[in-house]
């Protein structure tokens, strides 16, 4: 039985009720769904929350799943529109902890030199956290589809799918996060310093697709 197979199978078991064949079907994908929570969210209380949701409503809608989609992309859905529920019903912005952050996975590209620079060591640190922070200061809409593409690393027709939006108003709330990004970092001129292009795509914290 191949891969793809198998994975129907469970699916197809997990859709009738039978939450051992859910637990299978659903480990690969449950630390990658929690981080991603995470970087929406901002705070690891609310991910926790966000991420159990999200696992109940997939548990819930699994019969509905017609292959429409990948189920990676479909479950990213999912955990994307219940952050963003829990965001919109927040009174306040999410507090942002760039050692949760990079316990839980956030791991922005790192040159290999400076594990031995202490100097450049620190300054990396003092980047991601800047970026950590701007990111989490983004508008909950902005914020998410840039964690999709520059963090993530996800290509636009996924997220366009994710996200249930046209690809041209995909590309224009990357774009405008991105502008908003580069605002937030340049009004600190420490942060001017660490950023010296103000060219910010947000490239720090993002995984090649």
């Amino acid at each position: 039985m191949n891969l793809q197979k198998a994975k129907d199978t469970l699916i197809q078991q997990a859709a009738a009720g039978d939450d051992s064949a859910f637990e299978a079907l659903m480990a690969p994908y449950e630390r990658q769904l929690y981080s991603l929570c995470l970087r929406i969210a901002g705070n690891r209380e609310d991910a926790l929350d966000c991420a159990q949701e999200a696992m109940l409503r997939i548990w819930r809608s699994l019969p509905k799943y017609r292959y429409q989609s990948a189920l990676t992309t479909w479950c990213y859905r999912i955990a994307t529109n219940t952050c963003l529920d829990l965001l919109r019903r927040q009174k306040y912005r999410p507090s942002v902890s760039l050692d949760q952050m990079t316990d839980e996975g956030f791991s922005p590209a790192e040159d290999e030199e400076h594990e031995s620079n202490p100097e450049a060591n620190f300054e990396l640190s003092a980047r991601k956290r800047a970026l950590t922070e701007a990111i989490a200061a983004l508008p909950p809409n902005l914020r998410a589809a840039l964690v999709l593409r520059d963090v993530e690393g996800l290509p636009y027709d996924e997220i366009s799918e994710i996200l249930a939006l046209p690809g041209g108003t995909v590309r224009s709330r990357i774009s405008r996060a991105r502008e908003k990004l580069k605002e937030l970092l340049t009004k600190d001129c420490q942060n001017v310093e660490l950023f010296p292009s103000v060219n910010v795509k947000a490239d720090e914290g993002r995984r090649q697709a």
